[in-house]
């Protein structure tokens, strides 16, 4: 099992620890209500070096970075992100992952921890006709994510570069606690604001020290893995190995508009993926709140009025936030409209829930 550089700083702040992804991680510190509200209402820490890191280089870049993912490539300019997907030649989902463009023979994709192997080997077969210079930095690479509507008044403190007024999915490479060429992106994964920041081992000590420094004075907390997990699902946002996997298309997953069909972007697997969006599919991922008492997980059969099973729970929670049982999972395309009757299996009682239109949480 792996550890990342903050293995030793999260046991001193009481995290518990546990595996995840092959990585020791913190899963929570106070516990999961009280750390998703922190990061709702003011600033959280979380540590994401378990994440990886593919850098693509050279005249060939582009022609890699096109190939292998779902969105148009084209459409990115210098300092913007894009989020995308793998597609593989089965009609499913490799992973979802982000790109960064640094110029138009420099970019960065950012992948899931679980998937890194399996990634790296699938971008390198890829490239093998194409001819790119592709890097693996994972395990050169840290990552903190501080999340929350004070995030960036806090992590201003740490620059002099203007980062109040950054837009969603663009990044900087600015010097940051003293330490220079610190990339500083706003992408996000909990719906509340702030920033990613990425860096190498040997500084990350000194960078953490400074992020939680400087966020003191907002109430600034590390946060784990679980509320990390509830705040990504009250976005309605797809974790990969739940709502997305190998056999999920990005269409049936409600991805179409990270799958762009436009002249020139010949992804792998574009013409499958393209009769689908035509065609439709036979299931398709949606958003459920529950009427009655119960909180959904996954694996849960949905089910219509007559007890018929007409999908699966994919992500399920309690949601902080809203104080109700809130999930997402596939069903058959006729269930899927705004405010249709549906019914979860839980523990063998079917319970009432609703389609609803995501996000859960509106803020």
């Amino acid at each position: 099992m792996k550890a990342t550089i903050f293995k030793d700083k999260h046991e001193s702040l009481g995290g518990k620890m546990v595996e995840f992804a092959g990585f020791y991680m913190p899963v929570q510190f106070e516990g999961i209500n009280v750390e998703h509200e922190t990061v709702r209402k003011a600033i959280g820490l979380f540590d994401v070096s378990h994440m990886g890191e593919f850098w693509v280089e050279g005249i060939k870049a582009f022609e890699l970075c096109q190939k292998v993912s779902t969105n148009n490539v084209a459409a990115l300019t210098d300092g913007k992100v894009q989020y995308s997907c793998f597609p593989n030649d089965k009609g499913g989902i490799v992973d979802d992952f982000l790109l960064y463009r640094f110029n138009e023979q420099k970019y960065l994709m950012v992948v899931n921890a679980a998937n890194i192997e399996k990634d790296w080997a699938w971008v390198s077969k890829q490239n093998e006709s194409i001819g790119a210079k592709i890097t693996n930095a994972s395990d050169d690479t840290s990552q903190l994510a501080v999340q929350g509507p004070l995030a960036l008044k806090a992590m201003q403190k740490l620059t002099k570069e203007s980062i109040l007024d950054m837009e969603y999915y663009t990044f900087k490479v600015i010097t940051f606690a003293g330490i220079e060429n610190v990339l500083f992106s706003i992408t996000g994964y909990t719906g509340a604001g702030g920033c990613e920041i990425y860096f190498p081992h040997n500084v990350g000590n000194k960078i953490f020290d400074a992020v939680m420094e400087a966020g003191k004075e907002f109430g600034i907390k590390p946060i784990g893995l679980a509320a990390r997990d509830t705040l990504r699902l009250e976005m309605g946002f797809c974790l990969y190995g739940n709502d997305i996997n190998d056999t999920t298309s990005p269409i049936e997953a409600k991805l179409g508009w990270i799958t762009k069909f436009v002249e020139g972007n010949d992804f792998i697997n574009r013409p499958a993926l393209e009769k689908q969006k035509n065609e439709g599919v036979s299931k398709t991922l949606v958003g459920f709140e529950m009427i009655d008492k119960g909180i959904p997980r996954q694996h849960y059969p949905i089910l219509d009025s007559k007890s018929n099973i007409i999908g699966e729970v994919t992500s399920g929670t309690m949601s902080p936030s809203l104080k109700v049982g809130i999930g997402m999972g596939y069903v058959k395309p006729e269930f899927s409209k705004i405010d249709t009757e549906i019914f979860i299996d839980i523990r063998g009682k079917a319970l009432k829930a609703k389609v609803v239109k995501l996000p859960f949480y509106k803020g």
